[in-house]
């Protein structure tokens, strides 16, 4: 698979909630860092079992919104909901022999409108 099918893929098994399974298009040896909070994870049995841990309301959807290829990196804006939590994830993919090995992902945080700058924005609903 490309750097892109392989990433398509693995959203796809992130939606499934089965994190082991979605683990397996990681390498062995996969790093996934969160630079808000400057923690790395380290190998895919840290990422699954992270991700089953998580404290979670429901099933959790994740939504593609907008995905680039570049060769083996592949960014993508991914909606993420549990029913209660809704956010976005900006995933910074690195893609080498058919699996992700590195993954650079942002949670940016919601914020509200402010209110000077209402002369030259609209305000679009979720």
């Amino acid at each position: 698979m490309d750097a892109k099918s392989v990433v398509l893929a693995y959203w796809e098994a992130m939606n499934s909630n089965d994190f082991f399974k979605a683990s397996e298009y990681l390498t062995i040896d996969f790093q996934g860092f969160w630079p808000q909070s400057n923690e790395l994870i380290c190998g895919r049995d840290n990422f699954a079992a992270i991700n089953a841990a998580y404290p979670a309301s429901g099933q959790w959807t994740f939504i593609i919104n907008s995905l680039v290829c570049e060769q083996e990196t592949v960014v993508t804006d991914v909606s993420v909901s549990d029913g209660v939590q809704k956010t976005r994830a900006i995933t910074f993919h690195v893609v080498k022999n058919g699996l992700i090995s590195k993954q650079t992902e942002f949670w940016p945080d919601a914020m509200e409108p402010q209110p000077w700058r209402s002369d030259w924005v609209s305000v679009i609903e979720n």
